[in-house]
């Protein structure tokens, strides 16, 4: 057997692993998004299945680790990333249709759990007096290394000047979602995690939350973007998220929106 054989099985069954885990089938358009969008997007994706008869799968994860997987084959059809960074470095590997559009700008916030230690205080100070008492055992925020909302957490940590207090203390989730379940379940005392999903059910009756000032950290533009390939049924799911549909869970979900023309 020709390594180039081997090479070409290895593919197909990584592949199929990637379909199998996504929970997709064959008529669903498969969509790589950022944790952030978790809530936000599954009921967009429901309005869309409801106004259309089409289905979209979404595959929630850290932007970096979901462009890894689409640079090494995935079959996902549309990308909504967390950092548009991302997507014009697919863009500049010919993996995309073009270079997409910014879909929204997100917001960091301060979530702590409730029976807490930290007082919810919008420029940290809560966490600096919590840290001082020693009552601050662990702090959840997404891995800077693939998360951008990991990222922009530790920009506004150093800003505070906690970073390296914090270091010890830190609990990396592998995206921002699982930052915030570390957060609301209170195996953290707190956490920096996502406006959107603070804004959530599944979160916002778990403990209390302020935002962040947006100074604090590079901004987080989110840019979406077809992927080589796609469907006219991801091209069709690409336009709907542009439409008053989605635009309006996105802002009630915190979401900053674009101008509109």
């Amino acid at each position: 057997m020709t390594r180039r054989w081997v090479a070409w099985l290895l593919l197909t069954a990584g592949l199929a692993a990637w379909g199998v885990a996504s929970g997709a089938v064959a008529d669903e358009v498969r969509v790589a998004a950022a944790s952030d969008l978790k809530f936000a997007l599954d009921e967009v994706a429901a309005q869309f299945t409801r106004d259309t008869g089409l289905r979209v799968q979404p595959v929630y994860g850290s932007s970096g680790q979901l462009t890894r997987q689409i640079e090494q084959g995935a079959p996902f059809e549309l990308f909504l990333s967390a950092d548009e960074e991302f997507v014009l470095r697919l863009a500049d590997r010919g993996l995309t249709r073009d270079r997409g559009l910014l879909y929204a700008e997100g917001r960091l916030a301060l979530f702590v759990p409730r029976g807490s230690p930290v007082a919810v205080a919008a420029d940290l100070s809560g966490v600096r007096g919590a840290l001082a008492a020693g009552t601050l055992t662990r702090f959840a925020i997404a891995n800077p290394e693939h998360a951008p909302y990991g990222r922009a957490a530790e920009q506004a940590l150093r800003h505070a000047g906690l970073w390296r207090a914090l270091q010890g203390r830190l609990v990396l989730g592998e995206n921002v979602s699982q930052a915030a379940q570390f957060a609301a379940s209170g195996n953290a005392s707190g956490g920096l995690i996502a406006h959107s999903l603070a804004l959530a059910p599944t979160f916002r009756d778990r403990g209390e939350w302020v935002l962040i000032d947006a100074g604090w950290h590079r901004p987080l533009r989110q840019r979406m973007v077809l992927l080589r390939g796609a469907s006219a049924t991801a091209s069709r799911f690409y336009e709907y998220l542009q439409g008053p549909a989605a635009l309006r869970v996105l802002g009630r979900y915190g979401f900053t929106l674009p101008p509109q023309p």
